[in-house]
C-alpha cells in the first residue's frame, strides 16, 4: 500500500539533480509518493531544466505516476508512482543532456523489476559535468555486476555538446539478491589504460592528447600505459575526449576529460592525468564519482556493505540524506567532506 508523502527540499547539498533522480527512483521502487520543493534554489538558473525533465517523464512513463508542476522552471514537483512497468523504452532527451545522467535515474528501479527492459536513450553521451558512457560501461557496470547487477551498455552514436544526438542502448536483467560493497582496499594496481578520441577534427587533436598523457603517466606515475586512438567515431558533431583507468585488484576507477573550443589537446590530457594523479597519490578505494553512484544501491543490498574513497563528495552526502528519507539505514563515516573517507552502510533489514 502507498505511503504517506515524503517531502524533500530539493536545495540541500549539491541542491542540483542528484536529489531528483534519486530521489524519484526510491519513489518509484518503493510505491511512495514524494514532493521535491525549491528545486535548484542556489543555482544560476534555479528549477527544472530539460535534462531533469525528461527524467522525471520517463520514471513517470515507467510507473504510470500522476504528477504535478513537471515543467520547465519549475521549482516543485509531485510524484505519485504506481507499479513499475518493465519493458521496451526509447527516450529522447532532445538536447546534449546527458544519457548517463538519465539512466542514473532508471537504472536502479529496473532493475529491482520483475522483468527485463531494453532501453533506447538519445542525448549526450560525451558531456560536461556528468560521466561519460565509457565511465557507465568500463566502470560503474562492472563495479555493480559484483552486486548482482545485471546491465549491459553499448553506444552507437556518439553525443557532444551542443548538437547532442548520441545514441545508446541498455539491456537491463532482474536482480533478485544484491549482494554488498567491500571495497575498502585497491590491492596492487595491475594496470592504466585507456582511449583518446576524436569526432569530426583532425587525427592530431587525439594523437597530442595520447601523446601528453603517455608521456606525463611515465614521468610522474613511473608506470607504461596504453592508450588506444579512436579516429573515425560516428557523431553528428565534433569532439574530442580522453579517458583513462586505473585497474587495480579490487577495483576499476576512471579519469576523463574533454576538449572543448579554444581548449588545447595538451590541456584536455593534463585534466585527466591530475584526476588520475589524485587518485593513485591517495589513499582510498574508490574513486569520487564511483563513490556517490553506488550508494543508492548499497541500501537495497542484502547485508553492510563497506567502502573508502579518496573524496568524499556533496553528490555523495546528499545521496544519503535523499536515501534516509525513504529507509532507515544506519550509516557510519569517518573523514570531512572533499576529505578522503569511509562509508559503512547497513541496509534497513539488517
Amino acid at each position: 500500500m502507498m505511503g504517506h508523502l515524503i517531502e524533500i527540499d530539493g536545495s540541500y547539498g549539491e541542491g542540483g539533480g542528484q536529489i531528483l533522480r534519486t530521489g524519484l527512483a526510491y519513489s518509484a521502487i518503493l510505491n511512495r509518493p514524494i514532493k521535491i520543493a525549491r528545486i535548484r534554489a542556489g543555482r544560476r538558473n534555479p528549477g527544472l531544466q530539460p535534462q531533469h525533465l525528461k527524467s522525471i517523464e520517463a520514471l513517470a512513463k515507467i510507473t504510470k505516476a500522476r504528477t504535478d508542476g513537471v515543467k520547465i522552471g519549475s521549482d516543485a514537483i509531485t510524484f505519485i508512482p504506481e507499479k513499475i512497468t518493465p519493458g521496451r523504452y526509447e527516450f529522447d532527451i532532445g538536447t546534449a543532456g546527458s544519457v548517463t545522467l538519465l539512466l542514473q535515474a532508471l537504472l536502479l528501479p529496473l532493475s529491482l523489476s520483475e522483468s527485463s527492459s531494453h532501453l533506447v536513450l538519445t542525448g549526450g553521451t560525451h558531456v560536461e559535468w556528468s560521466p561519460p558512457f565509457h565511465y557507465l560501461s568500463e566502470v560503474l557496470l562492472p563495479t555493480l555486476a559484483s552486486m548482482g547487477i545485471q546491465a549491459k551498455a553499448e553506444i552507437e552514436r556518439w553525443g557532444w555538446y551542443p548538437k547532442g544526438g548520441g545514441r545508446i542502448k541498455i539491456e537491463i536483467h532482474p536482480a533478485s539478491d544484491l549482494a554488498p560493497v567491500l571495497l575498502t582496499d585497491r590491492g596492487p594496481l595491475k594496470r592504466i589504460y585507456g582511449i583518446s578520441a576524436i569526432s569530426n577534427l583532425p587525427n592530431h587533436v587525439a594523437e597530442r592528447q595520447k601523446d601528453r598523457a603517455l608521456r606525463r603517466i611515465e614521468k610522474e606515475l613511473k608506470i607504461e600505459a596504453k592508450i588506444d586512438l579512436l579516429f573515425r567515431i560516428p557523431s553528428n558533431g565534433q569532439g574530442s575526449f580522453l579517458f583513462l583507468i586505473a585497474e587495480s585488484e579490487g577495483v576499476k576507477a576512471g579519469f576523463s576529460s574533454l576538449g572543448r573550443k579554444g581548449k588545447r589537446a595538451e590541456d584536455v590530457a593534463d585534466e585527466a592525468i591530475d584526476s588520475l594523479k589524485e587518485y593513485m597519490e591517495s589513499e582510498g578505494c574508490v574513486d569520487p564519482r564511483l563513490a556517490d553512484q553506488i550508494v543508492p544501491f548499497m541500501a537495497f543490498a542484502k547485508g553492510k556493505s563497506s567502502f573508502t574513497t579518496t573524496r568524499i563528495t556533496e553528490h555523495l552526502l546528499t545521496d544519503l540524506w535523499v536515501i534516509e528519507h525513504f529507509l532507515k539505514i544506519s550509516v557510519s563515516r569517518s573523514g570531512g567532506k572533499e576529505e578522503r573517507g569511509r562509508i559503512d552502510l547497513i541496509p534497513a533489514s539488517y
